[in-house]
């Protein structure tokens, strides 16, 4: 391997097969990767700072692109005169990756629900963008949320959800506690500078409201925060909206009832500029979650709750999910027929109906915003 370097010094860095044609056959010598004097060890050098600096003005060039798309859409134009986003914005896949960094990654996002972690040792997983996470309630009671990746070798470590009394790695077994420590590491004689304290898992901030369970992947809560303390999430995720869902019964007791998921193959933002997030009518409530999977497929995860004196009643429970159903399948097939469009090279921007679609006209104003920041 590289030794000290000086003035016309041979370096030899490591041998590499290669290969010889003869009558068809390939045969494998071993041979030096490279024999490289002072000159050539600075001209690869300056190749690989060059690359680097290749991939960070790419950076800039993609931010630069996906900026401009942005400002396509006039927010302060009324809607009487607007025109929608363009349909760059529902198919470029950089567009995509901005959107995760500027909207998904950034404030409380809601990813469940209280009753999926209702006693302890409950867990459930998701991912967000390239982000797996598994949520808990440990021993004590205590709401916690870590990226559900080991930090041995990156596996996965839990999926689905249930019950669990610790995370055990598939991979080579290593073990974490549900507060997330490392109780567990296999395959580790004779490693050196190791820290057990360390490597435990990666938290995320989790906080709860009403029903809902919400992770925030950018900012960090002190070690003490409490994840039942509304008016920090009201104010920072709902902001004045609060009082609204609260009078609307969204953070009342109702009971839960299932989960219906369904993956369409249309960007999330046809999905979310016709469907409510949360439904409230009668005795229902029904919560959509849309989750971005790529520039062209999303899933939308329901989940059903009822007032309590009618979680027993079976047959009303039953036609009215029939009749959900029916909904949910008219707008996968309208979704996927846009999408279809919106990759036509005949559309680039459309038109709002004023008198109906102002919810629509709203929810690209708040999206333009958030993609400024």
């Amino acid at each position: 391997m590289a030794a000290m370097i000086g003035s016309g010094q041979t370096i030899k860095t490591g041998l590499q097969p290669t290969l010889s044609h003869q009558r068809g056959h390939c045969r494998f010598y071993q041979t030096p990767i490279s024999t490289l004097t002072t000159e050539n060890w600075r001209r690869r050098r300056s190749i690989t700072v060059a690359s680097c600096s290749l991939h960070h003005n790419s950076e800039n060039s993609l931010k630069s692109h996906c900026e401009k798309l942005v400002h396509e859409f006039d927010p302060e134009v009324p809607i009487e005169k607007a025109l929608t986003p363009p349909s760059s914005w529902y198919t470029d896949a950089s567009f995509y990756d901005f959107e995760l960094d500027r909207v998904f990654y950034r404030g409380w996002q809601a990813v469940g629900y209280t009753e999926q972690i209702k006693e302890p040792r409950d867990f459930f997983t998701g991912r967000l963008g390239t982000v797996e996470f598994v949520v808990c309630r440990d021993e004590k009671g205590k709401v916690q949320a870590f990226h559900n990746v080991c930090r041995h070798h990156a596996s996965i470590l839990a999926s689905g959800s249930g019950q669990k009394t610790c995370f055990v790695c598939p991979y080579h077994g290593w073990t974490y506690g549900l507060d997330g420590a490392l109780r567990k590491a296999t395959r580790i004689t004779g490693i050196q500078n190791f820290n057990v304290n360390e490597f435990g898992l990666i938290a995320i901030d989790v906080a709860v409201w009403g029903p809902f369970v919400l992770l925030n992947l950018e900012r960090k809560m002190s070690p003490d925060y409490d994840v039942g303390d509304n008016d920090l999430v009201e104010n920072e995720w709902l902001g004045s909206t609060s009082e609204l869902l609260k009078c609307g019964g969204v953070d009342t007791s109702l009971s839960y009832l299932f989960r219906r998921e369904y993956t369409i193959d249309c960007n999330w933002k046809v999905l979310a500029s016709i469907s409510s997030t949360i439904s409230r009518y009668g005795p229902w409530m029904d919560t959509n979650l849309v989750v971005p999977l790529g520039p062209r497929k999303c899933q939308v995860i329901f989940d059903y709750f009822i007032e309590p004196h009618l979680k027993d009643d079976k047959s009303f429970i039953e036609q009215s999910l029939i009749d959900s159903e029916k909904v949910q399948m008219e707008d996968i097939i309208l979704c996927d027929g846009v999408q279809r469009g919106l990759e036509s090279p005949a559309y680039c921007s459309g038109r709002y109906a004023p008198t109906v679609e102002n919810a629509m006209y709203h929810f690209h104003q708040l999206l333009h915003s958030n993609l400024c920041m």
